[in-house]
């Protein structure tokens, strides 16, 4: 009986190794295989410094990752924010601006969707243009 009782223990704890084995993703890798998913088909272009609020809509936030900008003519503008760790999907961005764009100094603050909490700020870095192949990249 002794060594039925050890040997379904034996058996659980491999089972829980197992499952333990299998982790899943990290939220960084989640945000990581997002971004490429959006960016499919698209080729990089040379980072810019800043970019003309008249040519973006609103962004859209990659969990722990960056933040995305669509550009006219399907271009996507891709930010890698200092301090990306702090994104999440469901954030409230909070830009002052100064001028007619958004440059690769400036603030973003974070703020809880449910409480208007400020959770937090990221510092933009530069802006990498994303176009279909062939396109030429303009600003």
């Amino acid at each position: 009986m002794r060594k039925l009782v050890r040997a379904l223990g034996l058996g659980m704890l491999v089972l829980a190794a197992t499952a333990h084995g299998q982790a899943r993703p990290s939220a960084r890798e989640r945000g990581e295989a997002e971004l490429a998913k959006q960016l499919a088909g698209l080729v990089p272009g040379k980072p810019v410094r800043c970019i003309g609020l008249d040519r973006i809509e609103g962004p859209t936030i990659i969990e722990n990752t960056a933040i995305v900008y669509r550009g006219l003519g399907g271009k996507l503008w891709v930010n890698r924010p200092r301090g990306a760790d702090m994104l999440r999907e469901d954030d409230i961005l909070v830009q002052e601006i100064y001028g007619s764009q958004l440059c690769n100094l400036d603030q973003i603050k974070l703020l809880d969707r449910d409480t208007r909490m400020v959770r937090g700020f990221v510092g933009l870095d530069e802006f990498v243009p994303y176009t279909k192949p062939g396109k030429s990249e303009r600003r």
